[in-house]
């Protein structure tokens, strides 16, 4: 199995070809394409590249699905005996990034498996 440790939208995410992940918002259309320099750690097999910080020629490519928002956050002030209340929403700005491939110097160590739109998905 192969995973790569990669810092994107200000944290650090373990992904895996094949798999969508929610992550701050990035500037980008959906279906644009996105590529991560900001490679930690890459673990291909019994292989492990560690990156001091980052791991020199590896890039994470993926493809931008959609922009979402997150959950509701409620936030509520109270002070006791003030009369004073503060009741404030929050809804994190995000984005479904899919991992395509995982390379290391030039060379896909991981890819995604393609999926074909004519053949129907059965789920076991």
């Amino acid at each position: 199995m192969s995973y790569a440790i990669i810092e994107i939208g200000g944290t650090q995410v373990r992904v895996e070809p094949g798999r969508f992940y929610e992550i701050n918002h990035l500037d980008g259309a959906p279906e644009d394409s996105y590529v991560v320099d900001k490679v930690l750690l890459v673990k291909d097999g019994d292989n492990v590249t560690i990156g001091q910080p980052y791991v020199a020629g590896a890039t994470v490519e993926g493809e931008i699905l959609s922009h979402r928002r997150g959950r509701k956050v409620i936030v509520y002030k109270m002070q006791p005996k003030k009369k004073t209340r503060k009741k404030r929403g929050h809804r994190q700005e995000l984005t479904r990034l899919l991992i395509k491939s995982i390379s290391v110097n030039g060379k896909a160590i991981a890819e995604a498996p393609e999926v074909d739109a004519k053949t129907p998905v059965v789920a076991g």
